[in-house]
Order: structure tokens, then sequence, then C-alpha cells
């Protein structure tokens, strides 16, 4: 099983990966462009857990960082 942490753009994907690496995690795989349109790359954590860190332009996030599958966030 993998984590997922969905932020808001690919520059956030590769920002996210290297502040956990700096907190210790291994990159498992680096920011890279995905076959369904969006960014992603995987850390894992302390405890051995697998995290991919996504940004994907068909779920955009809301103010509160909520997914909005299918919708554009709101304020776009």
């Amino acid at each position: 099983m993998t984590l997922a942490h969905n932020v808001r753009s690919s520059d956030e994907v590769d920002a996210v990966l290297l502040e956990a690496k700096h907190a210790g995690a291994r990159i498992g795989r680096s920011g890279a462009p995905t076959p369904w349109g969006g960014y992603s790359g995987v850390f894992i954590d302390l405890d051995g857990h697998p995290w991919e860190v996504a940004w994907n332009p068909g779920w955009p996030l809301d103010a509160s960082g909520a997914v909005t599958i299918g919708g554009a966030a709101e304020g776009e």
C-alpha cells in the first residue's frame, strides 16, 4: 500500500520531496511527469512506508487542501 499526499503544483511535489529528504526520508522516486498528465514522486518515511506526493491537474485542491475531483478548485 502507498499513502498519497496531493499538492497544488509540480513544483510543490519537488518541495515536499526535498523537505521529506531533509527530515530523514529516503527518496524512492524523484518527481517526474506521469502518464496521466500529472507529476509525482515517492519518499519512504522513517518507518519504511512509501508516500506518493502528487499533483493531478484533474483533481485541484480547494482552499482547505481537500481534493475536488472533476471540478475546478475554489477561486479558479
